[in-house]
């Protein structure tokens, strides 16, 4: 399988508000940059959206580094929360109904057809493709101001 890293980002200009997301598919030396956005929307959906579209890029089976500075994308994924929010029927471990079930179980399901290993950073903290993304997201925001 191709090894690719898919680094992601997403931005709300108020939340809710005009949102962007921007994504950075790198693979055998060469980038592809993926971004969009939508007029009314959340920062938690411009991240999930950031990594849908990164996984949806790819033609086939892949091994995936995703480098994300979203807990809740991270989270969800590495601690199991959305595949157990799945399992319940969108309810959490406190009872309230999970946020944004669509954009969840597509990437769930994504998540599927891949290998893909999910890495933290903090966001705004120099990391050059995280500030990319970044950059991305916010001009695909604010084409909706």
């Amino acid at each position: 399988m191709k090894k690719v890293e898919i680094f992601t980002d997403g931005a709300c200009k108020g939340n809710p508000g005009p949102g962007g997301w921007g994504t950075i598919l790198r693979y055998n030396g060469k980038e592809k940059e993926l971004s969009g956005g939508e007029e009314i929307t959340t920062n938690n959906r411009m991240e999930l959206l950031a990594v849908i579209e990164g996984l949806k890029a790819l033609k086939e089976p892949c091994i995936v580094t995703l480098t994300s500075d979203s807990q809740y994308v991270c989270n969800g994924i590495n601690k199991g929360w959305a595949a157990n929010w799945r399992k319940n029927n969108w309810i959490k471990s406190d009872k309230t109904k999970a946020k944004n079930p669509e954009l969840w179980g597509e990437l769930l399901d994504l998540l599927e057809k891949h290998e893909v290993t999910i890495i933290w950073v903090r966001g705004h903290n120099g990391h050059p493709e995280n500030e990319r993304c970044d950059a991305l997201a916010v001009a695909a925001a604010e084409q909706y101001m």
